[in-house]
């Protein structure tokens, strides 16, 4: 019999109903799934235990290998990182080859090679298919890490954990993963600076040694290959492999709440919050229920067309977009519903979200809105087998979790028998918003609105890492005011007191010109502000002899320019602009009716700073921190969006390495973060009274 293909696959999915003359009355009665009869791929296994599966794929001449690994999760304890980190020094280097010739061999090849804790996948032509596969061999089997490799890789993974720590989505991740799993589960740990700076070399090799067997893993090979061409080069390259008893890792299972509990996390200055109402399930891949709760899922939450996204957003316009995940796991499944909404309407958000929830296990599906998932979850399983590596991975998955032989063969099958009963019972099972975390990342202005949701009727609070948090501000001394604070910051910074002698110290300089070194996504690039009095300015972002973007302002008009073209500057940014071009402006906040409110005190790098809120003549405010004991500012906070930002965004700016130049405290390092992006600068040159001329600033 011949293989049913894609097209047909299809078309059985929409010809179904016009086999009849149509009763547009009822709802048409779905098509018999078709059993898929898939390419089975070919499998053999080394005398090591390595397992191998061949699929063959002859529409282009070129070839994959994928190697995974089957070993439990690892507690990494105060070294938390240290796994990732193993699976990236893979590719660092061999005995054979150093990371430099291991470059240039897959280069030169037009080949493609990436290791992860979890394996390593390889690509290339076909032609090229022996010297690929003794490069991954080499790899896998002869990785020689170096201290100079761990320490660069240190260094960019603590710098991608600087830039997350302000990104509400990320903090949120890491908060949901330890109230979910909790700190002694692997899925609970989260990987910090101090974690990063922890790891060893001697942990990374150890790993390396210890999970990296051939007895725990799977090689697919897809492409334009045979078995009878491609077992002798497998067996050639990776017999020597020696096998090894791999430790058995086993944990508590996490266990939901007793009753509904909520969790916030203070994200300063969030215009919006996060919000997630998780929960553990126990859930397991092999479990019969999975098919039915991607059902369930895919009604609830599973998509822009799904029951949370069409309450929250067409219904209510809280969000952009609300959805939810009902994952299964080997070792623990989760539950997640999460959306960003406005700060003012997180309390009715959660309210919909409870409504949602509570309906899907309270009430039955229709017809309609089942049938109508299940031909979606039909499409897109059809969809993916085009990609031959699927084939590949539904082997490996059979083996994996001991599913039944035919499982994917007659998955179609199992989607159309999913009725509404079964959705209901899969509801009432797995989707128990009474037993959840709602976690909410935001402004914590917000959180006495929540109170409501919580069972015993109060908030706990964390901080970025899950951890308790206690509030931090404490009041300023008796007569500190937020002019006392500024009195001190101007002093400090200026050198005299405000007054006649400040102004006639300022007069003197005309100009002043700072040139700045900066790394952003590790792409170095250079930042050159300009100040003229009394009111002209110009920042320039360039990239080598490039511009990057330039924003001008000369007194009058303000330009902003560069990759994008050019444009000016109107409104309310012209406006913000004109304000911020003038030269000296904190010595002056007064008089340009900037105004200040002390609010207390609290840690900033583990040292005392007044916070105030500055409040420009538009309304619009800034947080900002000066250092208790030196008077100079360490840091500020503003949110910021425009029209072409789909969501405001939070800007901090962290000074620090203050040094005097002329007389006057500039910070020489500044650490600016927004979103998930952040800016390190590092002042060069600081230039006063060079005579800028006026053509500086068009």
């Amino acid at each position: 019999m011949k293989k049913l293909s894609i097209y047909i696959l299809s078309l059985t999915m929409i010809t179904g109903a016009f086999a009849q003359k149509l009763d547009r009355s009822k709802v048409p009665a779905p098509a018999p799934a078709p059993k898929i009869n898939l390419n089975q791929p070919a499998t053999f296994t080394l005398p090591n235990g390595l397992k191998v599966f061949v699929v063959e794929n002859h529409k282009l001449p070129k070839v994959a290998f994928s190697l995974s690994l089957d070993v439990d999760p690892v507690l990494e304890g105060d070294m938390k990182g240290y796994v990732d980190i193993t699976g990236q020094l893979l590719e660092r280097g061999t005995t054979n080859r150093t990371k430099q010739q291991l470059d240039e061999e897959i280069d030169f090849i037009g080949a493609t090679l990436s290791t992860s804790a979890n394996g390593v996948y390889a690509s290339s032509l076909k032609k090229h298919q022996a010297k690929i596969l003794e490069i991954l061999s080499d790899v896998v089997l002869n990785s020689d890490f170096k201290q100079e490799e761990l320490d660069k890789l240190k260094k960019q993974t603590i710098s991608g954990i600087a830039s997350s720590k302000d990104d509400p989505d990320a903090i949120a991740a890491n908060v949901r993963s330890v109230l979910v799993y909790g700190k002694k589960h692997p899925y609970g740990e989260i990987t910090t600076e101090e974690t990063v700076e922890n790891v060893t070399l001697e942990a990374c090799k150890n790993y390396y040694k210890t999970y990296f067997r051939p007895n725990v893993s799977y090689l697919a090979v897809v492409g334009d290959v045979s078995v009878k061409e491609i077992q002798p080069l497998i067996e050639k390259y990776f017999a020597s492999w020696e096998k090894s008893d791999v430790p058995v890792n086993k944990y508590k299972m996490p266990t939901a709440p007793k009753q509904t509990e909520v969790a916030f996390v203070h994200k300063e200055g969030a215009s919006q919050s996060v919000i997630n109402i998780t929960y553990p399930v126990n859930l397991k891949k092999s479990n019969p229920d999975v098919v039915k709760t991607r059902i369930l899922n895919s009604i609830l939450g599973g998509s822009a067309t799904a029951r949370l996204f069409m309450n929250l957003r067409e219904k209510h316009g809280y969000t952009y977009g609300a959805y939810s995940t009902l994952s299964a796991d080997e070792l623990v499944g989760y539950f997640n519903a999460n959306a960003k909404v406005r700060n003012d309407v997180t309390d009715s958000a959660l309210t919909q979200f409870m409504v949602e929830l509570n309906r899907i296990a309270d009430e039955k599906v229709s017809a309609e809105e089942l049938q109508g998932m299940k031909n979606y979850a039909s499409g897109i399983f059809a969809y993916t087998l085009q990609d031959p590596q699927t084939i590949a991975r539904f082997a490996i998955e059979t083996e994996k979790y001991k599913l039944p032989a035919d499982y994917y063969a007659t998955y179609m099958e199992q989607i159309a028998a999913v009725t509404i009963d079964d959705v209901k019972e899969m509801a009432e099972k797995y989707i128990t918003p009474n037993n959840a975390i709602i976690l909410v990342v935001g402004n914590k202005k917000i959180a006495d609105k929540l109170v409501e949701f919580d069972a015993n009727q109060k908030i706990n609070y964390y901080d970025i890492y899950g951890n308790d948090y206690v509030e931090a501000l404490k009041p300023a001394p008796e007569g500190v005011t937020a002019e006392t604070v500024m009195n001190k910051y101007i002093e400090a910074k200026y050198g005299v007191a405000k007054g006649k002698a400040l102004d006639k110290k300022l007069k003197k300089i005309k100009d002043i010109t700072v040139r700045m070194d900066a790394t952003i996504q590790g792409q170095s690039i250079n930042v050159t502000r300009y100040q003229k009095a009394p009111n002209k300015f110009a920042n320039a972002i360039t990239m080598g002899t490039m511009v990057v973007q330039k924003q001008a302002f000369n007194g009058t008009i303000g330009k902003s320019s560069g990759m994008q073209g050019s444009k000016d500057i109107t409104g309310d940014d012209l406006e913000d602009l004109k304000l911020s071009s003038i030269m000296f402006l904190d010595a002056k906040y007064a008089d340009h009716g900037i105004t200040y409110e002390l609010l207390g005190i609290e840690p900033i790098n583990g040292e005392d700073a007044y916070k105030m809120i500055q409040t420009k003549p538009n309304g619009d405010t800034e947080t900002e921190w000066f250092n208790v004991a030196s008077g100079l500012k360490v840091k500020s906070m503003s949110v910021q969006e425009n029209d072409e930002m789909p969501e405001p965004i939070t800007v901090i700016s962290e000074l620090s390495d203050y040094k005097e130049v002329n007389g006057i405290m500039f910070a020489h390092k500044t650490k600016q973060s927004f979103g998930p992006q952040t800016l390190d600068m590092t002042v060069t040159a600081i230039e006063i009274n060079t005579k800028l001329g006026d053509e500086v600033f068009e």
